[in-house]
Parts: structure tokens; C-alpha cells; sequence
């Protein structure tokens, strides 16, 4: 193949790559999207494997790979639980970290083979971008392992700071600035060169070692949008336009994402990597108690009973809910109430769970039917209208310390407004507070009820109690 038939495939694959996110920008299209997105990415590596100049030894070494691969990838694909997603997305953003590094180093040890100069006479414009997709690489290589770590509990969601974080973090950044006109200026040396991989990787880690569980959504999207701008630094390096453009599309996504979720919090990226915000809440665990503060404790039939009498439930589902692998009994739960004529809906914050759309996610696996289920602007003014708020396991996106407590961390931001409903049933294991480390305001309101338990088998009682 020649170079403007893979050109040409390239272009054919950036179109499909473009309809393929407008596809997954709703769930009626998304299973389209991601046809067309794989159609586009078969395309692309077609076009490069037969792009020409390949030995038959290195095809074939290209061939095992893409089988190795493509083998685990389809292992983990087809084992892999809902609940999972967000630290799978955490480490498919890391490989694509480090495929950046891999390639920048490459491009370095051989820059013939890319047209881009010869060793140590590299082309500046090369140089340039080569150490940025390697130090954007490297950032999100370290930081997506940690955000891993985090979301698989592996380590502590709490957040880890210490003095002089901030100071050292911005010291960092500054000495691989520097380090970088050095590396252009002297034609690609490799101290240099391993100097910026190895800083970059120690900057990926601080990033994200102080950034707790609650901001856990807006990490997983902001690395995804650093692996695009990698790959697409890279792509500049070595001329391939398939990189270039698939890079730049998941970058401003990733970016054009993480600004969304941060409104969805009324914070900024600069506020979220400094802040150190949210906590586990392991240790703001407490018996239904809730210390001197009274609450009211229901049961199953207690709450079967008010749905039972209500004309309209909404369900704010939260990762409590994911945990507990309760999506399914949740639409038996709906299926019931809908058949005595119950007006059913789902309402869906930005950041519930651990990544952007993860409710979104476990809804669509349990068939929840796509009109059923709404975001926050849509629905937030019908709280008021609802007889029941079912709330499974979503306690800061519901917390009205949010708007009435200013010294609280997560005063500001928006919350769906479930205390505004006649009745509020709250399925949690305890007392405990969520990813922000805050006691909730609303478990101690009149109109709360909580249901104390595990949220999948207090749901499947719900239903047993429904069917009475």
C-alpha cells in the first residue's frame, strides 16, 4: 500500500473515530458507536501493517503481539465485573501511557526510520514533540497506576499529603520544562531523554497520590485526556496521522469530560489536583446509632408499604449500589411499582460512582429502559412533586450540607435535591459518611427512613414484600 492509500485510511478512520464518539453520546446509539469505533480502529492498524517497508520477521512479530493482546483483552473483557470498569479504564489509560514512552524512545534510538533526522541530529520540531508525549506519557503511566490502586483498594482512597506538596509538585513541573529545552537544544541526548521519562513518572505519582475517593470521576476522565494528548504528541513525532487525530479526539473529549464533571461538583481541575479532597469515609463508620443524633430505622416491608401508597418514586442510585450488584433487583423493584401504576424514574448525578456514566452503565446492564433515567438539570425540579426518593448508596451527591453548610468541603456543589420528596428511603450498610468524609445532613430529617443493610439483598426484600 501506498502512502496516500494509507493516508486515505487514515482519513477513513479519523470519520468512523468522530462518529464513533457522537455515537456514545447517547445510549440508543452507543452500541453503533463503539461498532464504529472498532471498524476505525481495525482500519488504522490494516492501513500501518501494510504501509510497506516491514520485514517478514518483524510482520510476523507484529501479528503475535496483536494476537497476545487482542487474547487478554478479550480474557479480560469477558471477566471483568461492572463494578470493575473504573479501575479497567485506570489501567488501559496507563498502557496507554506507557505505549507513548515506548514509542518516543523509539523514535529517539531510531529516527531515520521515522524520517525525522538521524541520532543526535534530530529534527527540533521532532524533538519538541517527542519529549512531550514522552513527559505526558510518563504522567499519566504513574498516575493512572495509582488511580488503579486507589479505585481496586489496593491503597488507601484517602487522600496522602504532606508539607510542601503543592511546592514540590510545581518544582517538578518546572525542572521538566527545563529539562526539555535542554533535550531540544542538544539534538536528542538519552540522559536527557531519561531524565524527563524519569521525572515525569514521579510527577504522574504525586499528582495523584493527594486526590481522594470523591474525585475519583473527574481523575479517571482527566487521565483519559492526557493519554490522548500523549498519543497525539507522538503522532506528531512520527508523522502518522491516524495517532494525531485519534489522540486529539480523545484529549478534548477527555477534557471537554472532566470539565463537565467538575461543574458537576462546582470545582476546577486546579481545586481537585490540589486539594486532597475526599476520603474512604472507613473512618467516619458508626452504628445506625449515628452517635446522639437521632435517626429513623425502617425495614423492607416498612418500605414496601409507603412505595406501595406512593404515586410517584424516584430512584437516585449511588455506588452503594454497584458495590452490592443491585441494578437488577432495582428494575424487579421498578417492574412491580409500574405494574400498580407507579410512576417510576432514575435520577442520575454527574460524579455518582467512580467514573463519569458508571450508573449510566450498570442501569443499561440491568435493561432499565433509557427513558426512565435522567440527569440532574432534568429531574432535580421534580423532587418536590416525588412521594418516595429511593436512594441506594448516593450520600455526598445528596447531602444538603452542599447548599446550607459553608464550612463544609463540598458546600457549592450541586446536589440532586431528594430532600425536598415526602419521604426519603436511604439504603446504607451504616452510618457512615461517603467519598468526602461528611456525615449527612439528611439521614437526621424528618422525612428520612433509613434502611439499614446490604443494598442488593434489602432491595430483593423490597421486592419480596412488593409481591405480597
Amino acid at each position: 500500500m501506498n502512502q496516500s492509500l494509507t493516508s486515505f485510511a487514515y482519513l477513513v478512520a479519523a470519520v468512523l473515530f468522530i462518529l464513533a464518539l457522537r455515537g456514545l453520546s447517547h445510549p440508543t446509539t452507543s452500541r453503533r458507536g463503539n461498532q464504529l469505533g472498532i471498524t476505525g480502529m481495525v482500519i488504522a492498524i490494516v492501513a500501518t501493517f501494510l504501509n510497506g517497508g516491514m520485514s517478514f520477521g518483524w510482520g510476523l512479530t507484529i501479528l503475535l503481539g496483536i494476537a497476545i493482546g487482542g487474547s487478554i483483552g478479550l480474557v479480560v473483557a469477558q471477566k471483568i465485573k461492572m463494578t470493575a470498569l473504573p479501575q479497567l479504564v485506570a489501567a488501559f489509560h496507563s498502557l496507554v501511557g506507557l505505549a507513548a514512552v515506548f514509542v518516543a524512545a523509539s523514535a529517539l534510538n531510531a529516527p531515520q526510520s521515522f524520517g525525522i533526522g538521524t541520532p543526535h541530529h534530530i529534527h527540533i520540531e521532532s524533538l519538541i514533540e517527542m519529549s512531550l508525549g514522552l513527559a505526558i506519557g510518563a504522567i499519566t503511566f504513574t498516575g493512572s497506576l495509582i488511580a488503579f490502586a486507589k479505585l481496586q483498594a489496593l491503597m488507601s482512597g484517602t487522600p496522602i499529603t504532606f508539607k510542601g506538596q503543592h511546592q514540590l509538585n510545581a518544582g517538578i513541573g518546572i525542572l521538566i520544562l527545563l529539562l526539555i529545552i535542554a533535550f531540544v537544544f542538544s539534538g536528542g541526548s538519552f540522559i536527557l531523554f531519561t531524565l524527563i521519562a524519569l521525572a515525569a513518572l514521579a510527577l504522574g505519582f504525586l499528582l495523584i497520590i493527594p486526590i481522594g475517593g470523591a474525585d475519583m470521576p473527574v481523575v479517571v476522565s482527566m487521565l483519559n485526556s492526557y493519554s490522548g494528548w500523549a498519543a497525539s504528541g507522538i503522532g506528531f513525532t512520527i508523522g502518522n496521522l491516524a495517532l494525531i487525530v485519534t489522540g486529539a479526539l480523545v484529549g478534548s473529549s477527555g477534557a471537554i469530560l472532566s470539565y463537565i464533571m467538575c461543574k458537576g461538583m462546582n470545582r476546577s481541575i486546579i481545586n481537585v489536583i490540589a486539594g486532597g479532597f475526599g476520603t474512604t469515609g472507613e473512618a467516619a463508620a458508626a452504628g445506625p446509632g449515628g452517635g446522639d443524633k437521632a435517626v429513623k430505622i425502617g425495614s423492607a416491608e416498612d418500605a414496601a408499604f409507603i412505595m406501595k401508597n406512593a404515586s410517584k418514586v424516584i430512584v437516585v442510585p449511588g455506588y452503594g449500589m454497584a458495590v452490592a450488584h443491585a441494578q437488577h433487583a432495582l428494575r424487579e423493584m421498578a417492574d412491580i411499582l409500574k405494574e400498580d401504576n407507579v410512576e417510576v424514574k432514575y435520577a442520575i448525578h454527574p460524579v455518582a460512582g467512580r467514573m463519569p456514566g458508571h450508573m449510566n452503565v450498570l442501569l443499561a446492564e440491568a435493561s432499565v429502559p433509557y427513558d426512565d433515567v435522567f440527569e440532574l438539570e432534568q429531574i432535580n425540579n421534580e423532587f418536590a412533586t416525588a412521594d418516595v426518593v429511593y436512594v441506594i448508596g448516593a450520600n455526598d451527591v445528596t447531602n444538603p450540607a452542599a447548599k446550607t453548610n459553608p464550612a463544609s468541603p463540598i458546600f457549592g456543589m450541586p446536589i440532586l435535591e431528594v430532600d425536598k420528596a415526602k419521604t426519603v428511603l436511604f439504603v446504607k450498610r451504616s452510618m457512615a459518611s461517603g467519598y468526602a468524609g461528611v456525615d449527612n445532613e439528611l439521614f437526621f430529617r424528618d422525612n428520612t427512613m433509613m434502611l439499614f443493610g446490604d443494598a442488593k439483598k434489602m432491595t430483593e426484600e423490597i421486592v419480596m414484600a412488593l409481591g405480597k
